[in-house]
């Protein structure tokens, strides 16, 4: 590093995207957690608790997958900031309000706003911080806000163990109110304040689908992160069920597998992003965790050993495998010009979270035939297949240059 690199990197901006995807997963990963006593506390018998829930995890995934078009547009049209500010307004106002609810319906509607809120903080801050940081610290930069983020689960889950499923939406919805205030102070994105003089399109939506390679591009960088969600979304989100047919003895708690998972995601996503700037390399690092999560998919479903404490550190062990999300959104956001990099890189995440919806799906269609195991592994692998192709069509860009637009 040179000198004042570490001013830099410890910037307003980057210390305030890191912040805002903070509390982002808190609120995004508590319904993960709290999702069991949340609906038996509406009164729905235990028997049905597994299908209601994947009914609400694909109606707050399918929220973030509206979201992620909607803030991305706007990103790349109204500027970043102003996704930074009314995503958090929204999923913050709708957190508190899902403390409140009585039925499953009022329990789906609130999920489905907040998801919309939560599509617009990863992808705003990753381009905001891509944007202002010098090249050479681009990789430091968005592999310290997704760390730093990450750890929202484990503050999510420490919550929901000090109050009751109410109180902990109530004070994620406080933390986003709060974070919203010290947002005065951040600036806009250079290179988007420069774009806004020049004559060309920003985030058209419909512009990903006018061209054979942007087209290409866009969905090879979001089925690269297929197994991210298959992972946190089926694997870990319904780690009380699995483990129950797994034959693990005592009960095992959603929150505290939700916190291993990602405290799984932090190391990786840290060993992730300095092994891409050691190695000057994204593509490879993201190859090689792809195949360590198909490793530890398979030693999952598999468990040799049956106890509690092997099960948790199996799910560390995922967490870690799917440690290319900060790698993955940046290489999303690194694809595409100034005038859709907004729109892609809030996209891309969200579009992957939503993906949560068919695989839930197929899951559920393959466990009914084939039982809980052997359909989540069938799935499992195909995402791990179908994320090896995709990464071989992107190309490289570490160190590629940001300040280029995409031509009609």
């Amino acid at each position: 590093m040179q000198p004042g690199d570490l001013r830099k990197l410890f910037s307003i901006p980057v210390i305030v995207a890191a912040l805002g995807y903070f509390v982002d997963i808190y609120d995004l990963l508590l319904f993960s957690i709290v999702r069991i006593p949340s609906l038996a506390a509406l009164g729905v018998p235990q028997a049905e608790q597994f299908n209601q829930g994947e009914f609400l995890l694909r109606v707050q995934m399918t929220g973030l997958l509206l979201g992620g078009i909607i803030w991305g547009i706007m990103g790349d049209k109204k500027g970043r900031l102003s996704v930074l500010f009314g995503s958090i307004l929204l999923y913050s106002l709708a957190n508190i309000a899902n403390g409140f609810v009585t039925t499953v319906e009022q329990y789906a509607w609130l999920r489905f706003i907040a998801g919309i809120g939560l599509a617009g903080e990863l992808g705003a801050g990753i381009t905001l911080v891509s944007e202002v940081l010098p090249t050479r610290l681009r990789g430091y930069g968005t592999t310290l806000v997704a760390s730093v983020g990450l750890l929202g689960a484990v503050m999510a889950n420490f919550i929901a163990k000090q109050f009751d499923w109410q109180v902990s939406y109530f004070i994620g919805g406080g933390l986003g109110l709060m974070l919203l205030i010290t947002r005065i102070s951040v600036f806009e994105s250079g290179m988007f304040v420069q774009l806004k003089e020049k004559a060309v399109a920003r985030g058209n939506f419909l512009q990903l689908f006018t061209n054979a390679d942007r087209f290409k591009r866009f969905i090879n960088c979001i089925l690269i992160g297929l197994p991210i969600w298959f992972t946190i979304g089926i694997l870990i989100t319904f780690s009380p069920e699995f483990s129950a047919h797994l034959g693990i003895p005592g009960p095992i708690v959603a929150g505290d597998a939700v916190m291993f998972s990602y405290l799984g995601l932090v190391a990786g996503d840290l060993s992730s992003g300095l092994f891409s700037q050691w190695f000057r390399s994204r593509k490879r690092i993201v190859r090689v965790y792809i195949v360590l999560t198909l490793a530890f998919i398979l030693l999952y479903l598999a468990a040799p050993v049956k106890s509690t404490s092997f099960f948790y550190l199996t799910c560390f062990f995922l967490g870690f495998g799917v440690g290319y999300w900060a790698l993955f959104v940046t290489i999303a956001a690194e694809q595409f010009g100034t005038n859709l990099r907004s729109t892609v890189a809030t996209s891309v995440p969200n579009f992957i979270r939503g993906t949560v919806v068919p695989l839930t799906f197929a899951f559920k269609f393959l466990r009914d035939s084939y039982g809980i195991i052997s359909g989540a592994l069938m799935v499992g692998i195909a995402t791990i297949i179908i994320a090896l192709v995709s990464l071989a069509f992107l190309s490289e860009t570490f160190g590629k240059d940001l300040d280029f637009v995409e031509s009609d």
